[in-house]
């Protein structure tokens, strides 16, 4: 048994009489017990772990920018007694999730599926409010036993769950309880609505990850890749905006988001083709180009989804893409690799060799070299 996880289990049975009515944290009533602060040493740990292990994601453009967004839904007060920080997780899941501490972890491929900063804001109000409102330490005191603990740990799957144990899990795949995630939609559509931003954009959002859900059929253990969880985030959110915020209007933010996570879309498509999630893959690169058509790397990578997905017509869409990446960069070695190959089992082995050649004379050094040099070969 980990140390985190028989920490866990002796603080369910220590607690199971402490309250779980808590003010929020931004509260002047705030007092954490031993439980509470033991949970934010617990997220230092995990947050340790994620830099530890290389899944976050670096660009500081785009962290600057999620901060940034940050602060405009939360005032000084609160950043004072919960210090949040985003950061990017390196996967194409449809993924989010915030630690007690204010550490709060976006995957690439919900990033990627979303349109502009206030659908952004949607998503960062409702999990900042799992933190300001203490939701883990009411979740651990509410687990009365340890059969309901047990569930709480082991009920989700994924790797956030086999690898920072119960906290993680619950963040990142359980959810909290319903009533719970309701004031997370509750409060967080306070916060995108003060900040200014547009409050159908939340709506659309989350109607965008059913769409997403339900076309590329997508089976992933976590929160809002959950067709259910989704489903009771438009009805709340709906509800939201033809009642309280009825008649409210905002920004949407499109232009600034789109600058600041274009570099994070081909990233996602690379890993997404990577799993072979073909069509996730391809929808990115065209978000991507969308909006820099003279990208060769761009070109290249949807030149790579298509030859991998393997369909009809898909090799010739393959090489346009190719051909498109080295007229605007004819110095870009990949795209001349990827020629080479397919002329190679059309079996036109001389413009093969010639691509091939071309390739290894642009990336000297590249590290699959010898394997490449036996297709040049004569006989080969």
């Amino acid at each position: 048994m980990s140390r985190l996880l028989a920490a866990a289990l002796l603080l369910a049975f220590a607690t199971g009489c402490a309250t779980t009515s808590l003010p929020p944290a931004t509260s002047k009533d705030l007092s954490m017990e031993v439980d509470e602060r033991d949970l934010w040493a617990q997220s230092r740990e995990i947050r340790q772990a994620m830099e530890r292990g290389g899944f976050v994601y670096r660009d500081e453009a785009l962290d600057g920018y999620l901060n940034g967004v940050v602060r405009k839904l939360h005032s000084g007060t609160t950043l004072d007694r919960i210090p949040f920080e985003v950061m990017v997780v390196k996967d194409p899941s449809m993924n989010a999730f915030a630690l007690p501490d204010g550490a709060m972890y976006i995957h690439l491929g919900i990033l990627a599926r979303m349109e502009n900063e206030a659908q952004l804001a949607t998503l960062l109000a409702h999990e900042t409010t799992h933190s300001t409102h203490r939701h883990s330490i009411r979740t651990l005191r509410t687990a009365r036993n340890k059969s309901a603990l047990y569930s709480a740990i082991f009920g989700g799957g994924g790797p956030a769950g086999a690898a920072f144990g119960w906290l993680g899990t619950m963040a990142s795949v359980s959810g909290y309880q319903r009533e719970m995630e309701t004031e997370a939609d509750t409060e967080g559509m306070r916060l995108l609505v003060e900040a200014g931003y547009d409050p159908q954009e939340a709506v659309r959002l989350f109607s965008l990850l059913k769409r997403n859900i339900e076309e590329e059929k997508i089976k992933e253990p976590y929160f809002f890749a959950s067709h259910p969880n989704v489903s009771d985030r438009i009805a709340n959110f709906d509800s939201l905006v033809r009642t309280r915020y009825a008649g409210a209007t905002g920004t949407a933010g499109g232009e600034a988001f789109r600058a600041a996570v274009k570099p994070a879309l081909l990233e996602s498509a690379l890993l997404d083709l990577q799993r072979g999630r073909f069509q996730s893959a391809q929808n990115a690169c065209e978000k991507f180009l969308a909006g820099s058509e003279g990208d060769p790397k761009g070109h290249y990578v949807l030149g790579e989804v298509y030859r991998q997905k393997g369909e009809e017509g898909s090799v010739e869409k393959a090489c346009g893409e190719y051909r498109r990446a080295i007229e605007l960069n004819p110095s870009y070695p990949d795209p001349y690799r990827s020629l080479g190959m397919i002329h190679y089992k059309q079996g036109n082995k001389d413009i093969a060799r010639e691509h091939l050649a071309k390739y290894l004379n642009l990336a000297p050094q590249a590290q699959d070299r010898g394997y490449v040099e036996q297709y040049m070969k004569p006989d080969h």
